[in-house]
């Protein structure tokens, strides 16, 4: 089998009914390469013409699709998930030159989308309903999850494949048809995603990728026949999507922005935490929604464990994502780096110790690279913007508190309340602590924790708009309506017209 994108073309389609779709608009964008600094490929930007036949497209299928068995939908994805496996070096490729992850982080990422494509394999169980006989006057009861019709994703740049596959696939197996909507940034993963269901035997129509900015994304907000929303991103467009969709009468799941802390007692092992610090606050140039951008340091343990860290962020190897050996890429865009250096400037300005500053990095042979190095600042504060604000980059502050109860509470009053996580030896400590952070996702020893598939992603505050987590069973939750069918025969024994609620008696 020979697939059409596993390398990015040089102009960059939308995908509708199955086949690549030029658009009928005039207007482009550039996507980059960062680690080149280079113009890589051209973007279609839609149309409302584009968005109107996507949707059409996906209205279209809906039916047919949704009268297929749960069985021979996970056939189907049972045929993606093998597909995903052999072609996984292909998506993570075209990941690293788009958005400048390293390869094995790419790598990682796809495997985390494969698991939440294995879970929604599983949809004959998931979509199980339950039932009662005889609940009165010879009633039975049961309830089933029907599909919503047409759905959309709208996806950020720092994880391509893997938050589509949050959505699509179990979005899919509950029977809906769906529209990606992919960041402009890092387009090309979409188009192999969407070749590759075609592969796994997926009718066209099922699934379709519309290219585009803001006029896409209100255009689906408000369309007639869209019916439900799932977004990935920043807190106010996350605010924008949940408002605006469920003025249109949608349903609507929005994860937005997070400034996850991790707490590291005096009992905790400071070389442990030290790595986690690393990894989770400069791995993937701090672009993930689920990245430590502040340590809490609780009682004197604070000056070694900035060393610690400084002694690790002095052997990290940055460069291009595809050279061996690379801990960390660059940054996704000229703009993105630019706005990360001015961050690193307002917490000089408001008085936090700049340990590590990395604003002037440059990679030989890759000098018009969108490179940062990894920056730290040591006694930050709240009301610094270093603190309050999600930054997105590789920026780690520490914070400096005296107890355990002071880094609760300072976790708990902030803005965003998407992951967290403890470095403790003590088991009650843990417990504590993962009962009373008012955070939805919570880690202990554990620095990134997010969810397995079978669980569900989210936060909390402002951190989620809407009542659904992300996949799980989260997920079939959201993209599916309940129905309780209540059925008796002819021949029951009711007699005459009834004027009280049924009973069982």
């Amino acid at each position: 089998m020979t697939l059409t994108f596993t390398q990015a073309p040089a102009h960059i389609p939308h995908w509708i009914a199955g086949q690549p779709h030029a658009g009928t608009g005039e207007r482009s964008a550039e996507v980059f390469d960062p680690a080149l600094g280079a113009v890589a490929r051209t973007l279609a930007l839609a149309s409302q013409a584009d968005v109107e036949a996507a949707v059409a497209a996906a209205r279209a299928a809906f039916p047919g699709w949704a009268a297929v068995t749960p069985q021979r939908r996970a056939k189907v994805l049972f045929r993606m998930q093998e597909l995903v496996e052999r072609y996984s070096k292909d998506i993570a490729r075209l990941i690293t030159r788009e958005h400048g992850k390293t390869f094995p982080d790419a790598q990682g990422e796809v495997q985390r989308g494969l698991e939440v494509i294995e879970f929604a394999c599983g949809i004959p169980q998931l979509l199980s309903g339950r039932y009662s006989d005889s609940v009165g006057g010879g009633i039975a009861n049961w309830s089933q999850r029907m599909p919503l019709g047409v759905t959309a994703g709208i996806t950020p740049f720092n994880f391509p494949f893997m938050v589509p596959m949050w959505m699509a696939p179990v979005a899919i197996a509950c029977g809906n048809s769906f529209i990606l909507k992919p960041s402009e940034r890092d387009p090309s993963p979409s188009l192999l995603t969407a070749e590759l269901f075609r592969e796994a035997g997926l009718p066209d129509g099922v699934f379709n990728v519309l290219q585009g900015d803001k006029l896409a994304v209100d255009s689906l907000l408000q369309h007639p026949d869209v019916q439900a929303v799932s977004f990935v991103g920043s807190t106010p467009i996350a605010r924008h999507i949940y408002e605006t969709a469920a003025r249109h009468g949608k349903r609507a799941q929005a994860l937005g922005g997070a400034k996850n802390h991790m707490v590291v007692m005096p009992d905790a092992d400071l070389d442990q935490a030290a790595d986690a610090l690393i990894g989770a606050a400069y791995g993937s140039a701090g672009e993930r929604c689920m990245a430590i951008s502040v340590a809490v340091a609780v009682g004197d343990i604070a000056d070694e464990l900035v060393a610690k860290v400084v002694e690790r962020a002095h052997r990290l190897n940055i460069g291009d994502g595809e050279t061996p050996g690379a801990d960390m890429g660059p940054i996704v865009t000229a703009a993105a780096r630019d706005r990360i250096r001015g961050c690193i400037d307002a917490g000089v300005r408001e008085g936090a110790t700049l340990v590590l500053d990395g604003r002037e990095l440059t990679v030989p042979g890759r000098e018009r690279g969108f490179f940062l190095g990894a920056t730290l600042f040591d006694h930050v504060r709240p009301g610094m913007s270093i603190y309050e604000e999600e930054i997105f980059g590789p920026v780690l502050s520490v914070v400096r508190v005296g107890s355990f109860a002071e880094a609760v509470e300072l976790i708990n009053r902030h803005t965003y309340g998407n992951g967290v996580a403890c470095f403790t030896r003590d088991g009650g400590t843990a417990q504590a602590f993962a009962q009373s952070v008012q955070v939805g996702m919570v880690g202990i020893n554990v620095p990134i924790p997010v969810p397995m598939a079978w669980h569900s992603f989210g936060g909390w505050k402002q951190s989620l708009f809407g009542d659904h987590h992300a996949y799980g069973e989260e997920g079939v939750r959201f993209y599916t309506r309940y129905k309780s069918v209540m059925q008796r025969w002819p021949d029951s024994t009711a007699k005459g017209p009834e004027f009280v609620m049924p009973v069982n008696k």
